[in-house]
């Protein structure tokens, strides 16, 4: 029986080439595609599919906030993320999130079928380059010298406000987007702002990019 996979990537060349690669696949159908993050929790409800393939820098909702609503809300589903960086905190971020793969976009289309079927089994996936930073993680907790991240602080709520400020977005877009008042939006960024003892634009930016919520503006940490 194939693996019936979801696949979100907020770039639709870049999706339309992996559905091609995928439908010539015997061990896996494509049952869904979505262009972002909210469609994609849309989807898992819709199409119930046992693997959901999705890029991490995805704008409005990304990729590792997207898994981990996925993950709270469909505990049967299986999560992949695809990314060009190899960050440990995107990493690692995204295995909290509840992911039970991370694969490099850079990887052979051979290791992406190599991931479905190893996470479909149960497993965990890791593209190779990536293994010794989990190890690295998991040793600093056995020691107890995990701390937790300030975005550990933030609701899911919180997360989201935080990555579209960070985008640039007004609060009367983000409360647009989010279906909140503007009034709402505001007292969630004052949160923000207090729990990361963070006061400006900027720094919630910078905050935003270091921590894997947005790659849309990496140059600013230039």
């Amino acid at each position: 029986m194939k693996t019936r996979v979801l696949l979100v990537e907020d770039h639709s060349l870049v999706r339309s080439g992996f559905r091609t690669l995928l439908d010539a696949s015997s061990e896996v159908v494509v049952v869904g595609e979505a262009e972002g993050g909210r469609r994609a929790l849309e989807l898992c409800r819709e199409l119930a599919p046992e693997i959901v393939l999705s890029d991490v820098e995805m704008r409005e909702l990304n990729g590792i906030e997207t898994a981990r609503q996925i993950h709270a809300a469909h505990a049967e589903i299986k999560i992949i993320m695809l990314s060009m960086y190899g960050d440990a905190q995107y990493v690692l971020e995204a295995i909290r999130a509840g992911a039970s793969g991370y694969v490099l976009k850079d990887a052979a289309f051979a290791e992406l079928l190599t991931a479905i079927r190893t996470v479909a089994s149960g497993r965990r996936y890791l593209s190779p380059p990536l293994g010794d930073l989990v190890t690295e993680d998991y040793v600093r907790r056995a020691k107890g010298g995990r701390v937790a991240s300030e975005l550990d602080t933030l609701s899911s709520r919180e997360r989201e406000i935080l990555q579209l400020v960070a985008e640039g977005y007004s609060s009367a877009q983000v409360a647009k987007l989010l279906f909140l008042s503007i009034r709402t939006v505001d007292t969630h960024r004052s949160n923000i702002m207090q729990k990361l003892s963070i006061h400006s634009i900027a720094g919630l930016t910078k905050f935003a990019i270091l921590h894997g919520l947005t790659a849309a503006d990496r140059e600013f940490l230039k």
